[in-house]
């Protein structure tokens, strides 16, 4: 099968109308245009002279390879989809980025793709991806268990911050290390109560984050608050604030720092000391969890790491089996208890 560009059907034996073909860089070049298909598709069957002209004639003529008809004596089309559940959160930023770049190390291009926190529309974006990438990374999935593993079936398949078996790859983060340090840099304040505010329902990482907080809580003798799940914006943390308030917790960890920094900018603004009457830590350290006052104390993760490892893992390269480091960065929300 010949490679052609993203044009029409091209005309065997002359030059075509449109955009350029085989057909005229094997004119220019004096080969075969079997030849000029081999050269983009199995170049190592080509003499290296004669690969030079044929790419030499296909600059001057400003040929551009379509990758789904590259894809086709190869059978790899050198794209990856990432999909993630809110591009407007920080989290991705890195995620994307460490991603990207690895990506563009091994000569592939990254789609991505945003389902506003919905399962239904994440998962036909992903069927409707899959004929056309070589891989697909699920970042921020909302997906049920036995829909990943059923797209798993049907190509690569990598997820960040999920595990749902053996059968599918995972890129996950040690979370009892940072917790463990916030728990215990909590405890050291003098705290005695602390509240954990969850995520969405759908979340898998939100119950580990819980389960390692409960664990870490026990060790240090301290009593835990579990408040209801909420959406994981500055919104969704404004809006909880009062049941904060109205609990015994005097600090509160929250299931990631864009809703800390809701609940900070609404304590703020009904004149609630952050900390002189509620400590706050969030998750990921993300870009400008630092620039409020105070400034936020959370718990990171290596965000552009998981991205790299992701690629490295969907494109066969790595087995992500040893979990990520977190660590505690203390900053100004957190003091000793009032």
């Amino acid at each position: 099968m010949s490679a052609q560009t993203e044009a029409d059907e091209p005309r065997p034996g002359g030059r075509s109308t449109g955009a350029p073909t085989i057909y005229d860089i094997a004119k220019i070049a004096g080969v075969a245009p079997s030849t000029v298909s081999r050269a983009f598709s199995q170049p190592a069957r080509v003499n290296t002279k004669t690969a030079e002209r044929i790419h030499e004639a296909a600059r001057e003529l400003g040929f551009r390879l379509n990758p789904l008809a590259r894809a086709l004596p190869t059978g790899r089309t050198h794209t990856l989809a990432l999909l993630v559940a809110d591009i407007t959160n920080p989290v991705v930023f890195d995620i994307i980025r460490g991603a990207a770049r690895e990506a563009s190390v091994h000569d592939y291009t990254l789609i991505i793709s945003e389902s506003e926190e919905s399962s239904e529309r994440e998962l036909v974006d992903a069927q409707r991806l899959l004929p056309s990438v070589d891989g697909i990374i699920l970042a921020t999935t909302r997906l049920d268990p036995p829909s990943i593993r059923a797209l798993a079936k049907s190509k690569r398949l990598v997820t960040i911050n999920r595990d749902v078996g053996e059968a599918v790859a995972s890129v996950l983060p040690d979370l009892s290390t940072g917790v463990d340090e916030a728990v215990a840099h909590l405890a050291g304040l003098g705290h005695a109560v602390i509240g954990y505010v969850p995520g969405p329902t759908s979340s898998w990482i939100s119950e580990r984050r819980a389960a390692a907080i409960a664990r870490a809580a026990d060790a240090h003798g301290i009593e835990l608050v579990e408040f209801a799940n909420t959406v994981p914006t500055r919104e969704g943390g404004a809006a909880i604030l009062d049941d904060l308030l109205a609990s015994a917790a005097t600090a509160i960890m929250g299931y990631n720092d864009l809703m800390m920094l809701g609940v900070l900018q609404a304590a703020t603004a009904r004149g609630v000391s952050i900390p002189g009457e509620l400590s706050l830590v969030g998750f990921d350290d993300i870009f400008g969890s630092d620039f409020t006052v105070p400034a936020l104390t959370t718990i990171r993760s290596p965000l552009a790491e998981a991205g790299r490892r992701a690629v490295r893992a969907v494109l066969g390269l790595e087995d992500p089996h040893d979990l990520l480091p977190t660590e505690l960065v203390v900053r100004d929300s957190t003091g000793a208890r009032a």
